[in-house]
């Protein structure tokens, strides 16, 4: 099965013609590399693999093998030769801007500091992620939201295939990706902790429950958080605080990122033991919102939620609106007390109840239950 990327590539080829760097960055085994090549062939003398021997011996004088280069120059698995930098910025200076630059790196917090650091004013940011129901289409989603959108996961041949890769994954970032970006924790320890993670999913996030379980401190649990939150694994969604005469939640709430890493880690292994596993709504939501945010247009993005129980699941900035989205697994979702105070209490535009149907129909003023479906058309939820 081939799946389209072509809204991916078109801004990657906009970002390269008006930045001089762009630096694409996603989860490992995200397809970076595959949209390179498609820019780029692989055996240009303007491609680079830091992972490949030859690649890092032409790099032993950076600044001499990349100053006469023109066009499109691209260097993959940046976050191996952070001391490009530096050089990078130099060469983005020039007169003229003979080449320009694609980086390519697995996400770390690390990257995106000395990226925005040391290339501030001359770099672009495009983060990537799974699949998308935007790219597969409308009929995917019951296979997408299983084995989630990563895509040696989602075109595997069989669903044995699928969660053994999976499985791999988990192994291979814990035990070589995170030890190579410097970071010096425990895979065991860091394993049981993603595993309580996904247990969280779609929850207020509390550390003092994990950091017992564990047996270390809560500001170790932040550290573990933070380093699958920068490995864009982990979602910490943020609270909205509106100026309101209500007691608001301040915690985030968390999400595994990718679905079929949810449950992976949860032990789901089958549509039926999905189907009948006590997150499955938890699991849903997770799902919803991440296909949301990778294809509605936004600026900003919080959840909303009071301490007398009013809460809306996603809150979306679009230049002066606010915009808000509940996530119901449900065949014919209604208006909700709930709905109706975040829509008066925060002012929304408009409001969409995403759910498995088929029917887009009206639950109120400003409200409407809208499909999932839906999502495979960008930019058309609140139209």
């Amino acid at each position: 099965m081939k799946v389209s990327r072509n809204a991916l590539l078109a801004r990657i080829r906009a970002s390269l013609a008006r930045n001089p760097v762009t630096v694409l960055t996603g989860p490992r085994q995200s397809g970076k590399t595959t949209l390179a090549r498609v820019l780029l062939a692989e055996d240009s003398p303007n491609y680079f693999d830091l992972e490949d021997p030859i690649s890092l011996a032409r790099l032993d004088e950076p600044r001499t093998s990349l100053e006469r280069l023109e066009g499109l120059v691209v260097i993959d698995e940046v976050q191996r030769r952070p001391e490009l930098f530096p050089v990078l910025r130099v060469l983005a200076d020039r007169a003229g801007q003979p080449a320009h630059f694609l980086i390519l790196g697995s996400a770390s917090g690390e990257l995106m500091r000395q990226s925005s650091e040391t290339l501030a004013g001359r770099i672009e940011r495009i983060e990537i992620g799974g699949f998308t129901l935007a790219e597969l289409g409308a009929n995917a989603a019951e296979t997408l939201w299983h084995r989630g959108g990563l895509p040696r996961a989602y075109l595997a041949g069989s669903e044995r295939d699928s969660i053994a890769w999976r499985k791999q994954f988990v192994q291979t970032l814990l035990e070589r990706d995170f030890p190579q970006w410097g970071q010096r924790v425990s895979a065991t320890a860091l394993l049981r902790f993603w595993t309580m993670v996904a247990h969280y999913h779609g929850r207020i996030w509390n550390a003092a429950t994990p950091a017992s379980a564990l047996g270390v401190a809560p500001a170790t649990v932040r550290r573990y958080l933070d380093l699958l939150s920068d490995a864009l694994m982990v979602r910490q969604l943020q609270p909205w605080h509106a100026n309101l005469r209500k007691r608001q939640v301040k915690s985030p709430k968390v999400y595994v990122r990718d679905s079929g890493l949810l449950h992976q880690l949860l032990g789901i292994d089958t549509d039926r033991a999905r189907l009948c596993h006590p997150l499955l709504g938890a699991s849903w939501e997770g799902f919803v919102i991440e296909q949301t945010l990778a294809t509605e247009p936004h600026d900003e993005a919080w959840f909303w939620a009071t301490h007398q129980g009013a809460e809306l699941d996603l809150l979306l900035r679009r230049g002066d609106q606010l915009l808000g989205v509940e996530c119901k697994r449900a065949d014919a979702p209604r208006m909700t007390p709930s709905i109706r105070i975040a829509l008066e209490d925060l002012g929304l535009q408009r409001l969409a109840v995403i759910y498995p149907g088929a029917k887009r129909y009206p639950l109120g003023e400003s409200a409407e239950a809208v499909p999932l479906a839906t999502l495979a058309e960008p930019g058309s939820l609140f139209t």
